[in-house]
């Protein structure tokens, strides 16, 4: 592999209200639509030679969206499972939990139920390794915010408190310097063809 491409999901209807998904299966909405679609010649002209996606709809339904309605569904690439927040408000998350909610973005806490940031970057990473060895070129992988943070620590070891949340529908790059997974850097973080966000929900 030479270049790894990750696109987080277009706005889901739950980003729309500012609910925690984890693995909860929730469709696009109007505006994520919007957002895939915008997304899509910048991704088409990157040309990847492989493209899988989280199995979570939001996700298969953005690669649809980019062009690629026939990538591989890969159930390690499932958003961080939350556990017991999965479906509530951030706010009331941000009010009730306080230093636990600022934790878990940070990566040092886990969700009653949850599952714990290390095992869900291993996850990540081990699947796009896995991933990796299926092709010599570009790899696409639609996900999920989380995803790209995790994948960020584990490939190029940038702490998650160190990296804002993701915005929907927006492109990351890595490079593979020499086709090593060890040798990976930053080309391009949280690109939205509209312009930055700040703000995203998790």
């Amino acid at each position: 592999m030479d270049r790894l491409l990750i696109v987080r999901h277009g706005e889901s209807e739950w980003n729309a209200v500012r609910r925690l998904q984890g693995h909860a299966d929730i469709n696009l909405s109007a505006r994520g639509r919007e957002q895939a679609l915008a997304l899509r010649a910048t991704v088409q002209a990157l040309a990847p030679d492989f493209v899988a996606t989280s199995d979570l709809q939001r996700a298969r339904d953005t690669a649809g969206l980019l062009g690629f309605g026939i990538a591989e569904p890969v159930a390690r690439l499932r958003e961080h499972d939350v556990g017991h927040w999965t479906g509530r408000a951030i706010p009331d998350l941000q009010a009730e939990c306080g230093d636990d909610y600022v934790n878990w973005r940070a990566g040092a806490f886990t969700p009653p139920g949850g599952e714990s940031w290390a095992d869900f970057r291993n996850r990540a990473k081990c699947a796009v390794s896995d991933l990796a060895g299926k092709v010599s070129g570009t790899l696409l992988v639609v996900a999920h915010g989380g995803v790209v943070r995790a994948l960020l620590e584990g490939f190029l070891d940038i702490a998650p408190h160190r990296i804002i949340p993701v915005g929907t529908a927006s492109l990351t790059v890595l490079q593979c310097r020499g086709g090593s997974l060890t040798n990976m850097r930053l080309e391009l973080f949280n690109y939205n063809p509209a312009g930055p966000v700040f703000d995203a929900p998790d």
